[in-house]
């Protein structure tokens, strides 16, 4: 197999920096695989998925393009925003080249996880002329509601201390000086110049609108034209572009959605996991091949249905099976509604009211909502946050009770203040007591009608409201039972209302509408993915910053923080080798929740032989009742010596948050 590094020089000028793998025999022509993030490929990422990237190479027969997007990595440009409309006519380009270089087969597909999945999605919407497939990993196709952002219209608070903080720095780090040339210093500095945090972007951008749909597939749907594969997992943040786009989309589709979480399916937690690249290879060759006849010969839809298994920070392996559907929803799908019964009654007496005065930090266990590796893991026994929610169960009375899809949750709700939200979630309640969380919804109840225009609550006025929970797939078991738990607060996932609220749920109202599935009926075979092949991992460095995951209670302060750590060291391309430190802090008064923090530090050490480059962000976000007040600090090194000092204030009003 060849490898090479250039250059794609595209429209306005700009060059950016691109790897390109070559299958080992023969001279074409081939079809090309576009993969394009912002996340470094010749250090921070230049071991992720290298592996994948030789394989569809060398099993596959694809030209593979890794690339560095504008402004990022050793690309020249500036990183303005994620997704920027240039970007897409910079992608544009770079696939029209792909197509017309002599090896060509004139084919291009695009693929990637996260970023890459997302800008694979967008490109599509577009059309250009050679893109005839794409594999979008972990993406989602609404950038306000299912991204790292907002979540039912409200502030995510513990993702402000890793992506939305962590691409400050990544931004203002140098080219390569291997890739770059003798100007990487003066890139440098323009990008210290000139790029502001995106995250003061986004704390701005509070309500949906055209900045959101920008980049967002939804509700456009219909402008994605050629065959698209999505593979999502049941614990990453973005299981919400399974059904939903599965089913909106209107060209040759398939979807593969197993357990898993942020990262590879061969090595993700929770298993079982599987091997992707022969998937890939599989999808792609039947829309890149020029003479392939491009025939599916097995259902679309292929899910991991998972049953009853009890939680753990960093579960190994779910119980479950695989399983082809042949329609989404599938022909057999029926609705189950689930209703309080008298037998509820016990939590307020006679009365249908019941009253919740919310604590802010509710949602320890359901952490948050994307897991990947530590300390971003899964969700613990909720027993503990169950106890300070509404809490409604029934119990399961027959040997397969399972939902797949989205369940939705409709009620009367009032509240006494303006400003509120509601938690919901379901969970599988063990014989033991264990309880393991299904999924979940949340809904800032000043967006009950609208997420675009969000209106204040009338204070203690009760008023109809519809959740829908993410995603999921579960099987629950003979003797366990469903439990719907009812708060007002998912911290630290979310950033707490400004001020201290009561709930007041008519419970009379209450319906669970839930999808349920006969397991039992016609058109539901099994399959076995294939398995991946097992891979030694490296003992820990010493080096290694340890991981931290802790949530502290502070009790005569009245605050309860979560607490996180990560970080490496590794040796990358060029001779060189970075050290990675991820920390940060949330916080919230138990009594006064208008007080709210955020503390987060990244540091990237790149040591070259040419030169050693540090950036060092600090970010700290306070809240009051009427503001997000935004202080970062970015500091660069240049061999031990200081290069740029960057300050960064910003009081940002609150709107309905």
């Amino acid at each position: 197999m060849q490898f090479s590094r250039l250059t794609i020089r595209v429209r306005d000028g700009i060059q950016l920096a691109a790897d390109l793998y070559m299958p080992p025999t023969g001279s074409g022509p081939f079809p090309a695989l576009l993969e394009a993030l912002p996340y470094r490929k010749d250090d921070l990422t230049a071991s992720s998925h290298s592996d994948d990237y030789l394989r569809l190479a060398s099993e596959g027969g694809f030209v593979v393009c890794r690339l560095d997007v504008r402004g990022t990595g050793s690309s020249e440009g500036l990183a303005t925003d994620e997704y920027p409309l240039v970007e897409l006519d910079d992608l544009t380009d770079v696939i029209n080249w792909l197509a017309t270089q002599p090896w060509s087969n004139g084919r291009v597909g695009m693929f990637g996880y996260s970023y890459s999945g997302f800008n694979s999605l967008q490109v599509a919407c577009t059309r250009p002329a050679a893109l005839h497939a794409i594999c979008a990993v972990y993406a989602t196709d609404d950038r306000y509601t299912d991204d790292v952002h907002y979540m039912g219209g409200a502030l995510r608070a513990i993702d402000l201390v890793d992506y939305c903080h962590y691409m400050t720095a990544c931004n203002l780090l140098p080219p390569a000086p291997a890739v770059f040339g003798d100007n990487w210093k003066s890139e440098w500095q323009m990008r210290l110049n000139e790029i502001q945090p995106w995250i003061l972007t986004w704390l701005e951008q509070q309500h949906d609108g055209p900045y959101w749909r920008h980049g967002s597939l939804r509700p456009g749907y219909e402008r994605i034209q050629c065959p698209t594969m999505i593979v999502a997992g049941w614990a990453d943040g973005y299981r919400n572009n399974t059904f939903r786009t599965f089913k909106a989309l209107q060209c040759e589709k398939s979807l593969l959605i197993g357990p898993w979480s942020h990262s590879a399916p061969a090595h993700s937690h929770p298993g079982p996991n599987i091997d992707l690249v022969p998937e890939m290879i599989s999808w792609f060759n039947r829309w890149l091949q020029l003479d392939n006849a491009a025939v599916a010969t097995e259902p679309p839809i292929r899910v991991f249905i998972r049953h009853s298994t009890k939680p753990d920070a960093d579960l190994a392996m779910l119980n479950g099976e695989w399983r082809f559907e042949e329609t989404w929803p599938p022909e057999r799908s029926v609705t189950t509604t689930l209703r309080p019964t008298a037998t509820h009654a016990t939590q307020s007496g006679t009365s249908n009211i019941d009253v919740l005065d919310v604590r802010p930090d509710v949602g320890v266990a359901a952490w948050n909502s994307c897991a990947g590796g530590l300390p971003w893991g899964q969700p613990t026994d909720q027993r503990e946050d169950d106890s300070w929610s509404l809490t409604y169960d029934w119990p399961i009375d027959s040997d397969h009770f399972e939902i797949l899809g989205h369940a939705l949750l409709k009620l009367q709700v009032a509240s006494d203040q303006p400003v509120a939200s509601i938690s919901v979630k379901i969970c599988d309640i063990f014989p033991d007591g264990t309880s393991a969380l299904v999924t979940r919804g949340f809904l800032n109840l000043t967006h009950r009608t609208s997420s675009t225009e969000p209106q204040p609550l009338v204070p203690n006025v009760f008023e109809d409201v519809e959740i829908e929970l993410e995603a999921t797939s579960w099987v629950f078991s003979r003797g366990h039972k469903i439990r719907l738990s009812i708060a007002g607060a998912d911290w630290p996932n979310i950033w707490s209302p400004p001020h201290p609220f009561a709930l007041h749920v008519d419970r009379s109202t209450v319906q669970l509408i839930l999808p349920t599935v006969d397991n039992h009926g016609a058109g539901t075979p099994k399959f076995a993915p294939l398995k991946p092949a097992v891979h030694s991992e490296s003992p820990p460095s010493k080096h290694d910053v340890p991981t931290l995951w802790r949530i502290e209670r502070d009790v005569l302060a009245h605050q309860t923080i979560a607490r996180t750590q990560y970080g490496r060291p590794s040796v990358v391309r060029d001779d060189g080798t970075t050290h990675e430190l991820y920390q940060g802090e949330v916080g919230v008064s138990t009594t006064d929740p208008a007080h709210s923090w955020v503390t987060a530090t990244t540091r990237y050490q790149l040591d070259w032989p040419e030169a050693q480059c540090t950036v060092e962000a600090r970010m700290r976000i306070d809240s009051e009742a009427e503001s997000f007040n935004v202080v970062i600090d970015v500091d660069a090194d240049l061999d031990g010596v200081e290069f740029s000092r960057k300050h960064y204030t910003r009081r940002i009003l609150r709107r309905l948050l």
